[in-house]
């Protein structure tokens, strides 16, 4: 075997932090990944170098050289490579490359809010001991629009569950300040995993602006689609209408309740209707939340006839949800998945308080979006796609 025993390579790790201390903490890290790695491509081979063994899937083929800068400094990394009917690729250096995106995006994000080059250089340095200069931080922020490009742009499958909503943001566009719409797109896989599909700057919601965000995602192979939710917006509803005509859809019920405030002729009653609405929308089946309906139309009519109007050509939007099984309701029913994702975003864009540009606009919130993706699809499942599954 060429690879060190575990407890060699520990105790090398160790004497790198006692002779450095913090500053030894990359060339411990980098041993401990090394000899990780070279562990896993025995793993992955089901078998150690030069083991002859019938379970054996491949060869060891020597090491690829790589620099990965990451909050600990600079590790030079020797990556385990194989040949023969096997694919590898470590899985410790994927969460390292995860880093090294972070270490990106914070980088991205002082650039676009104008953060001098210095300060970038000057940051990194106390914080990561990595010096860079002024050409390698371009270089960064194109490295990562490339990876930004890559994920905005790859290949989707069968997402039975689509939400759809928009966030704005301030943008500096021919010498006017202007307010950007922010398209997203999250979904649901056959997995029960969610994922963030896509996201698109333009400069509204307009009926064109969504109707080519879901052609995009439509030429990117998304199939299979069983429900879509998302808010009445009529740009969105007339681009639905034109990309995925036939696919049921239902309106939002957060949003539902938000818009039925503005029918309510007093203060008072705000509560009262909200609870009525609540139970209409959480009734069992589509007959007793019909049923509900009905008898609530009727309690306004008198005292508050617009809200009864409303209720009566609003809310059987909300019903479509029920054609779901009752434990996919409360995970579909709204865009919540969604808005969590716009308070981040606003979370993380507020210091920034105006774009340059569209552009930078949408490298900054992609960032953003891919990173949470990611963890998305790494994470627990988020929704039982069968009865016989057990809930997570």
């Amino acid at each position: 075997m060429t690879h060190k025993n575990d407890s060699t390579a520990l105790a090398e790790a160790m004497e790198q932090v006692i002779e450095h201390g913090m500053e030894g903490l990359s060339g411990a890290m980098t041993i401990l990944l090394n000899e990780a790695m070279k562990i896993e491509r025995s793993r992955a081979l089901q078998a150690v170098p030069w083991e002859r063994t019938d379970q054996r899937l491949g060869y060891a083929n020597g090491y690829k050289d790589k620099a990965l800068d990451t909050r600990v400094g600079r590790l030079q990394l020797s990556i385990p490579q194989v040949r023969g009917d096997v694919s590898f690729y470590p899985s410790a250096l994927e969460r390292g490359l995860r880093s090294e995106r972070a270490l990106l995006l914070a980088m991205a994000e002082m650039y676009v809010k104008g953060v001098s080059t210095r300060k970038v250089q000057d940051v990194l340095q106390k914080l990561c001991g990595l010096e860079i200069t002024a050409t390698q931080v371009s270089r960064a922020c194109e490295k990562l629009d490339q990876e930004i490009e890559q994920w905005r742009n790859r290949p989707l499958g069968c997402i039975p569950f689509l939400q759809l909503d928009a966030t704005y943001e301030k943008v500096r566009c021919d010498g006017t300040v202007v307010s950007c719409a922010v398209l997203i797109a999250t979904g649901v896989n056959l997995a029960g995993k969610r994922s963030i599909l896509g996201v698109s700057v333009s400069l509204s919601e307009a009926e064109v602006h969504w109707r080519e965000f879901l052609g995009r995602l439509k030429e990117r192979g998304i199939h299979g689609i069983e429900m879509i939710t998302s808010d009445d917006h009529q740009g969105l509803r007339a681009a639905l209408r034109a990309t995925f005509n036939g696919v049921p859809w239902t309106r939002c019920h957060v949003h539902l309740q938000r818009n039925a405030a503005a029918y309510v002729p007093r203060l008072q009653m705000r509560a009262e209707v909200a609870q009525d609405i609540r139970s209409i929308l959480n009734a069992p089946d589509l007959e007793e939340a019909e049923r509900l309906l009905a008898k609530t139309v009727m309690k306004y009519e008198s005292k508050a006839s617009r809200l009864a109007q409303w209720m009566q050509s609003n809310l059987p939007d909300g019903f479509t949800i029920f054609k779901l099984p009752p434990y996919q309701r409360r995970r579909l029913r709204s865009t919540n998945m969604l808005e969590r994702l716009n308070k981040e975003i606003k979370r993380r864009t507020r210091v920034a308080t105006l774009f340059p540009n569209e552009q930078s606009l949408l490298r900054l919130v992609s960032a953003i979006l891919m990173e949470i993706s990611d963890e998305w699809e790494a994470g627990r499942i988020y929704l039982r796609m069968s009865n016989s599954e057990l809930a997570n």
